[in-house]
């Protein structure tokens, strides 16, 4: 029943997303643009399908993602607050879409997607590498995970300081989260590399459930605590490397969707990483609007509205764990 809501919810978002904007469209033509209804004006039509339709379905995707990476990290890290952006693996495609857009600007645009998803893969590899002292933990995942994000932001922010500001200007754009860029060229490349390990994930929702009650107790269950440990952080960097590459770095969906989420259906992943994925769609399609209509005609990037509704997020749940 509650899965029933948040896809109402998400279908309700979607509509308005198509909807809202500097040319409103009513929600029924909304609805005949989609269906292919004749009797929609050709203008509606056009705004609906070729302009907002692409924005739309690619924040639901990247919000899911986001949300389901979300998920994943923190049952690994058993640590509620855990997400890819702050255990460190976005700062490696941050980096290497830095190192693209700036130093290598001849590069053809396909190959930007490509890239800053190696550096993701790139930096959970590094992450659990420098982590690894006979076996893992997830304190010190998160720990080396903090240090390298610091080393890759030095990194990037000095490309910046010497780069073109032609350039420059260009990478802070994507880098902010924005999904202006959104076509249908992009969508196969999103669903292609976030689905497979979303789908994998949930099938193994019993081992992160496994996983989230301790290395003991895993261990004591006949789960090889390690190897789970590194696919599903391998997983992770594919989910948040496949969103960074499509919309660049949108901070706190993969934190607060699953937190919402378990408030709804609880902790086990069966039913927790779909309604994850829910809430991280919804949470993405809401930013988007609000990025779309706070300052009109001017668009906000949505990684900034993102941030201004996650770090009150962020603050309470801290101040909800401070006596843990």
């Amino acid at each position: 029943m509650k899965l029933a809501v948040l896809c109402a919810l998400v279908a309700l978002a979607f509509v308005a997303a198509l909807a809202l904007g500097d040319q409103p469209v009513p929600p029924g033509e909304v609805l005949g643009a989609l269906f292919g209804a004749e009797s929609v004006p050709a203008p509606s039509r056009i705004i609906v399908s070729e302009l907002r339709l692409p924005r739309a379905v690619t924040a639901l995707l990247v919000g899911a993602a986001l949300a389901v990476a979300g998920t994943i990290a923190q049952a690994v890290m058993r640590n509620p607050l855990a997400d890819p952006g702050i255990v460190g693996i976005n700062a490696g495609a941050a980096l290497a879409a830095m190192v693209v857009i700036v130093q290598v600007g001849s590069l053809p645009e396909t190959a930007l997607p490509w890239l800053t998803f190696a550096g993701a893969l790139a930096m959970a590899a590094l992450i659990y590498a420098f982590a690894w002292r006979q076996g893992t933990t997830g304190t010190r995942i998160i720990l080396v995970g903090i240090g390298l994000s610091a080393l890759a932001g030095a990194g990037a922010s000095a490309i910046s300081v010497f780069g073109e500001p032609a350039y420059v200007q260009r990478a802070m754009v994507w880098l902010a989260g924005s999904l202006q860029d959104s076509r249908w060229e992009k969508l196969p490349h999103l669903l292609g590399w976030s689905l497979p390990p979303a789908l994998l994930a949930w099938a193994a929702a019993r081992e992160l459930d496994l996983i989230a009650l301790g290395d003991d107790v895993a261990q004591g269950r006949g789960q090889p605590v390690n190897l789970a440990r590194a696919l599903a952080i391998l997983a992770c960097a594919m989910l948040s490397g496949a969103a960074v590459a499509a919309a660049g770095l949108v901070a706190f969906v993969g934190l607060a969707a699953p937190h919402i989420a378990r408030a709804l259906t609880g902790p086990r992943h069966a039913r927790l990483i779909p309604a994850a994925a829910l809430v991280g769609a919804a949470l993405l399609l809401t930013a988007d609007i609000a990025a779309r209509r706070t300052a009109p005609p001017l668009q906000l990037p949505v990684g900034l509205v993102t941030a201004l509704l996650g770090a009150p997020f962020f603050a309470f749940l801290l101040w909800k764990r401070r006596n843990d």
